[in-house]
C-alpha cells in the first residue's frame, strides 16, 4: 500500500471533524488489501454479465482464508459507519450497511456452493472451525452500539417524518432485524447472547454433518431377484449408481427421497420396502455417534434461554412477530382447522388400501413402508392412473422446455443457453441460461441448473441467488439457480421423474422466477417474509397441469407422442388423490416443529416426546411424518424454518386462493390482465411491501382457507 496517498485525505478529515467528514479512503485501502490478496474467491467476479463467480477456480484449500479476510474486511466497513462522525441519516448509515461487506458477499457464495452443492470431508472439516467464527462476526455486527444508536436515531426520526417508501421499509426491517437480535440488551445480557449463537452454530454444522452421513452411507444393494415391479429406466439407473460406488453387478438404492420414493412405490419385496423406510427415516437417529436426539436438545434449550434475555416465553412468540402469522396462536389455528379433514381422509385412503391388499390375498396389514406401494394400487383401481405409465411422459429436458414456456408467458422472459465455456460452473452437470426480455431483448439475469443427486450434494431441491438485483448501486443482473436431485439416468437414457418431483421442478422455478422479476432498489428488500415467500413458488406449480404446458412438453420419451387425452383426464381427475397422505405428513412436521419450541426444554427426551406428541394427535400408525424430528433440517440445521414450517401450509391458503383469480379470468391460467398483476404485485416488489398488502393489491381481500380445502378435495365447512 503506498501510505502517501493516505495522508492527506486523512489530515482533511481531521481539520474537518468538527463538522464530521466521511473517510474517502476507504474504497481505496480495501482495493489495495485485495489487490496484495490473490485468494481467488475474494475478487471482484469478472467476464460476461457484469462478471459471474469463478467457479472453475473455486479451491476447498481457499475458503477459510477468503471468508476469514471478507469477514475482517466488512467489519472494517461496519466500524467505518459506526464512527461516522456526521449526524446520523439514512445515506450515511442505513444506505451504507446496504452496500458494506460485498467481498464477504462473494466468498458466501462459494462457500454455499461448497457446501450444499460439492461438500467433502475437506470442507466440512473447514466448516467446522469457520462456524463459530461466522457466528462471533454476526454478532459484532448484530451488538456494535455505536451502529445501533445510529440505526435507532434514523429509525426514530422516521417516525416522525417518514421517509420515502422503500428507504421507509429499509429502516423499520432493520432497526427491526437488530431489536430481534439483542440490541436493546445490556453488556452481561450481549455476552451471553452472543455465546449462545456461537454454541448453536456449532450445533447446527454438527446436525447436518450427522443427517449428511447417515444419507451417504445407509445404502441399500440389490441383487438382479431382488428388482421385480422397478421400471427399466430406474434399474438402469441404480446399476449405474451401484458401478460408482464400487459395487459392479449390483443395483443401489441410495438414502435419498428421490431413490426411496419410486422404491417404496414399485417393489414387490416387502422386505426390503421395510428396510429402505427404516434407513430413511431412521436418518439421525440410530443410537451412534450420529445421533441427533442430543443435539435437539441442546439447541431447544439456547433457543429459549436466547429468547428469555430478550423478555419473550418462548421461541416460537419472539419468532413469528415478523411473520404474516404474527404468533403462534394463529399460525396452530390454520394447522388445527386443516388437521382433522387431513386425518379423516387417511383412514379412508388406508381403507381403500386395505381392500386392495385383502382382494389380492397379500394377508398383510398395511404399514408406513406399504403406504406409496397400495396407494399406487389404489391409484390404478379408482382412476385406472398408473404413475410409471406417466413418467414416461415426464421427460426433464422436455419439463425445462415448459418452464421456458411459463416464464415466457406470464413474465415475458426467454431463456437461452450460454456459449460453452463463456460461464464458469462448478460441476460437468451444471447448465446456464442467459434470460432475456422476449420483445426488448434487455438482459435479466443468468439461470444455472444444478440438477442430478451425487455423493456430497444436500438431499432434497432448493433454489438460491450468487447476486440479486439492486438498483441503488446498479447491479441488475440477477445470477439464480435452480437445484435438484434426479436420479441420473444411464447413458443414452432419457431423465425420466415422477407427477410430484415434477411438481417441485415448477415450484422451485418459481423462487428463480421471485429472483429474476425483483425491481427492488436495496438488498434488504429481497429477503422475505418466510410464511409468504413459499406462496409464489407453490403457486407456480399450477402451470405444470395446465392443457398448454401438457399438449406441448408432455411427450413420450421413446415415440414422442404426446400424451394421450384420456391419460390427462386421469391424471386431472386424480388430483386430490392421495392428499390426506400429503396433507398429514407435512403438517405432522409443521405441528411438531412448533410443539417443539412452545414446550419447556428442560430435561426433554426428543423421542418421547415425538411419539407422545404423535398419540396426542392421533397420527395415522400407517405413515410418518415427512421429516422425523431426528432429520428435520429446516428446524435444526440453522434458524430459517424453525417454529415457521407452517409457512408452507400458510402459503398454500395464499395459492389456493390466487389460484382460483386465473380459474375465474377469461384467459384462464394465461390471463394478460391477471398475470400482470401477479409479476406487479406478489413477485416484484420481493418485501418491499406488506405481504398482506400485496395480496390484497392482487385479489382485492385477504385470503380465505376454503380455497384450499376444495384445492384438497376436503370438505368445506357451512359457514
Amino acid at each position: 500500500m503506498n501510505t502517501k496517498t493516505l495522508i492527506k485525505p486523512l489530515v482533511f478529515c481531521l481539520l474537518l471533524s468538527i463538522v464530521g467528514c466521511k473517510d474517502d479512503t476507504k474504497t481505496d485501502s480495501k482495493k489495495d488489501a485485495l489487490s496484495m490478496n490473490d485468494n481467488t474467491l475474494l475478487q471482484e467476479w469478472t467476464g460476461l454479465y457484469e462478471g459471474v463467480p469463478a467457479f472453475d477456480k473455486m479451491k476447498v484449500e481457499d475458503i477459510k482464508e477468503a471468508i476469514e479476510v471478507g469477514m475482517e474486511l466488512s467489519l472494517k466497513d461496519i466500524d467505518a459507519i459506526a464512527n461516522n462522525t456526521e449526524p446520523p441519516t439514512f445515506e450515511n448509515t442505513i444506505a451504507e450497511m446496504e452496500r458494506s461487506g460485498e467481498e464477504l458477499n462473494r466468498v458466501f457464495t462459494y462457500y454455499g456452493i461448497l457446501s450444499s452443492n460439492m461438500s467433502s470431508p475437506e470442507f466440512r472439516e473447514v466448516r467446522g472451525e469457520l462456524t463459530p467464527k461466522l457466528s462471533e462476526y454476526r454478532s459484532k455486527i448484530s451488538q456494535n452500539e455505536n451502529l445501533f444508536k445510529r440505526i435507532k436515531t434514523v429509525y426514530n426520526a422516521s417516525q416522525k417524518t417518514p421517509l420515502e417508501a422503500d428507504q421507509q421499509r429499509v429502516v423499520d426491517l432493520i432497526y427491526k432485524r437488530f431489536e430481534m437480535n439483542g440490541a436493546n440488551l445490556d453488556a452481561e445480557k450481549k455476552k451471553r447472547y452472543a455465546e449462545i449463537n456461537k454454541e448453536l452454530s456449532s450445533f447446527y454444522n454438527d446436525f447436518s454433518n450427522n443427517v449428511l452421513h447417515d444419507e451417504e452411507n445407509y445404502v441399500t444393494y440389490l441383487s438382479k431377484d431382488q428388482l421385480d415391479g422397478l421400471s427399466e429406466g430406474f434399474r438402469k439407473s441404480a446399476a449405474k449408481i451401484a458401478i460408482d460406488k464400487g459395487q459392479d453387478g449390483k443395483y443401489a438404492i441410495t438414502n435419498s427421497r428421490s431413490s426411496m420414493d419410486p422404491f417404496l412405490t414399485y417393489s414387490t419385496e416387502r422386505e426390503l420396502r421395510k428396510k429402505v423406510w427404516t434407513n430413511y427415516y431412521s436418518r439421525g437417529d440410530n443410537g451412534d455417534e450420529y445421533d441427533n436426539n442430543e443435539i435437539i436438545a441442546k439447541i431447544l434449550k439456547l433457543r429459549k434461554e436466547r429468547v428469555g434475555l430478550l423478555g419473550y416465553d418462548n421461541y416460537a412468540d419472539w419468532r413469528l412477530q415478523d411473520r404474516m402469522a404474527k404468533n403462534p396462536e394463529n399460525a396452530m389455528a390454520l394447522m388445527d382447522a386443516v388437521w382433522p379433514a387431513a386425518i379423516g381422509r387417511v383412514a379412508e385412503e388406508v381403507a381403500d388400501m386395505q381392500a386392495v391388499a385383502n382382494v389380492n390375498g397379500d394377508n398383510i396389514t398395511i404399514e408406513p413402508w406399504d403406504y406409496r406401494y397400495y396407494a399406487e394400487k389404489v391409484r390404478k383401481k379408482k382412476y385406472d392412473l398408473d404413475s410409471d405409465e406417466v413418467k414416461q411422459y415426464l421427460q426433464l429436458d422436455k419439463l425445462t422446455q415448459a418452464l421456458f414456456y411459463t416464464a415466457g408467458r406470464l413474465f415475458n422472459y426467454k431463456f437461452t443457453p450460454v456459449k460453452e465455456g463463456s460461464v464458469p460452473v462448478f460441476h460437468p452437470d451444471v447448465n446456464v441460461w442467459e434470460v432475456t426480455d422476449k420483445d426488448s431483448g434487455a438482459h435479466i439475469g443468468l439461470w444455472y441448473l444444478d440438477p442430478f443427486a451425487r455423493e456430497g450434494k444436500r438431499s432434497g431441491a432448493w433454489a438460491t441467488t450468487y447476486r440479486s438485483h439492486t438498483t441503488y448501486d446498479g447491479k441488475t443482473n440477477v445470477l439464480a439457480s435452480n437445484n435438484s436431485n434426479f436420479v441420473k439416468a444411464a447413458p443414452g437414457e432419457a431423465v425420466l421423474v415422477s407427477w410430484d418431483d415434477a411438481n417441485t421442478f415448477f415450484h422451485e422455478f418459481g423462487h428463480a422466477l421471485h429472483f429474476f422479476s425483483s425491481n427492488v432498489k436495496y438488498p434488504t428488500l429481497n429477503g422475505g417474509v418466510r410464511d409468504y415467500t413459499e406462496f409464489q413458488s407453490q403457486l407456480l406449480e399450477r402451470w405444470l397441469s395446465t392443457d398448454e404446458v401438457i399438449n406441448q412438453f408432455l411427450v413420450h420419451y421413446k415415440t414422442g407422442e404426446p400424451i394421450p387425452a384420456d391419460l390427462v383426464a386421469k391424471i386431472k381427475k386424480a388430483s386430490t388423490f392421495n392428499q390426506g397422505f400429503g396433507t398429514t405428513e407435512y403438517l405432522a412436521s409443521a405441528i411438531m416443529d412448533m410443539k417443539l419450541h412452545l414446550a419447556d426444554p428442560t430435561d426433554i427426551d426428543i423421542d418421547k416426546f415425538e411419539r407422545e406428541t404423535l398419540t396426542e394427535l392421533k397420527m395415522p400408525k400407517e405413515l410418518p411424518m415427512r421429516h422425523r424430528t431426528p432429520h428435520f433440517g429446516h428446524v435444526f440445521s440453522g434458524e430459517g424454518y424453525a417454529t415457521a414450517y407452517y409457512g408452507y401450509m400458510w402459503a398454500d391458503v395464499l395459492t389456493s386462493d390466487a389460484s382460483e383469480a386465473f380459474k375465474e379470468a377469461p384467459g384462464g391460467f394465461y390471463d394478460k390482465d391477471i398475470a400482470d398483476k401477479l409479476v406487479k404485485y406478489l413477485f416484484a416488489p420481493r418485501n418491499s411491501m406488506d405481504p398482506a398488502e400485496a395480496f390484497r393489491k392482487f385479489r382485492g381481500r385477504d385470503a380465505k382457507i376454503e380455497a384450499l380445502l376444495r384445492d384438497r378435495g376436503f370438505p368445506v365447512p357451512n359457514n
